[in-house]
């Protein structure tokens, strides 16, 4: 695989779900690739683990230290090593909503029971006390509401009858081993698929008043019913490589501005002048708020003054 998707990982203890992932990623077709693991704990058995297996390890004890001024510093690490995903992999810390917020769609967690039930501690003995007949573990997107993410995936365990809280937890790590590196697998994979970006900006678009999508140049093209185009989506169009966002801008100077700002991110599409951008979606780190924004936006530049109006209205209410 030509290029792999970095992801940090976060660790509290002896990182054996850190291990999992960091061990699947040496395989050949893997998506992602360990760049980063990091700790609240400098004495976390994962982080030696990890330095023995070149990867860059950090850590801060987040004793004596305000909640957010911690996170802060785990957030400036990790962006600091290029992560595109953060996973977390028995990481003991609530973290805090500013944290959550800016890796949103790119954080996930593994949980030890079947969610939505057991979230928490405690959750093999919970289940035996419920009689449940299996226990399990879930992948989820980290949202500020504990264990409350979107569901990636699950893995049912069986209860045997002689089990205890220990003996059913052994049997559900081995399933959470097999499932978390699936899972992180596949969220990453799917950030990249041009099928999945274009149907992001396709929500995005077609949500704005009167909008329709036809092709054009071979590319997704949306705009005014009957009227003017405001996006298009590339997708490796001409051979260039990219899926990209293609918006109309205010001119040459607007242009040229953003792609000093963000050279990586911004360019001039060929074929479409000085009265265009292209905005990079394949980068791992979309901000879908302000692609919404630039669609809006755009689409405000050739919508009739009817529209604009009511859109005004709209969100005066």
């Amino acid at each position: 695989m030509d290029k792999r998707t970095p992801v940090a990982v976060l660790i509290s203890g002896s990182g054996t779900n850190m291990a999992a992932l960091l061990y699947a990623s040496r395989s050949a077709d893997c998506p992602y690739e360990i760049v980063l693991v990091a700790s609240n704990n400098p004495d976390a058995g994962g982080l030696v683990l990890a330095a023995a297996e070149g990867v860059a390890t950090f850590a801060l004890p987040h004793k004596g230290m305000v909640r957010a001024d911690h996170d802060a510093a785990m957030d400036a690490a990790i962006r600091a090593s290029g992560a595109q995903f953060v996973a977390l992999a028995g990481y003991m810390r609530i973290l805090t909503p500013e944290f959550v917020a800016g890796w949103e769609g790119r954080m996930l967690n593994i949980h030890p029971s079947l969610l939505p039930k057991y979230t928490g501690l405690h959750t093999h003995a919970r289940a035996l006390e419920a009689g449940d007949s299996h226990g399990g573990c879930t992948v989820h997107l980290v949202t500020a509401e504990l264990d409350d993410g979107p569901i990636l995936g699950q893995t049912p365990v069986a209860i045997l009858p002689c089990d205890d809280a220990d003996s059913l937890a052994a049997r559900v790590l081995i399933a959470e081993h097999q499932l978390y590196s699936r899972c992180l697998a596949a969220l990453v994979a799917q950030g990249s698929s041009p099928e999945h970006l274009i149907a992001q900006v396709r929500a995005r678009a077609l949500a704005l008043p009167e909008t329709d999508e036809v092709t054009s140049h071979g590319m997704p093209c949306f705009g005014i019913i009957k009227g003017k185009k405001f996006a298009y989506v590339s997708n490796d169009h001409h051979g260039d490589g990219k899926v990209a966002l293609l918006v109309k801008i205010s001119g040459a100077d607007e242009q040229g501005q953003l792609i000093e700002n963000d050279a990586a991110r911004y360019y001039r599409p060929a074929y479409f002048g000085d009265g265009w951008i292209g905005i990079r979606l394949d980068l791992g780190d979309t901000d879908w708020d302000a692609v919404s924004d630039w669609l809006a936006r755009s689409w405000r530049s050739v919508a009739p003054k009817k529209l604009t109006g009511l859109m005004d209205a709209a969100e005066a209410f």
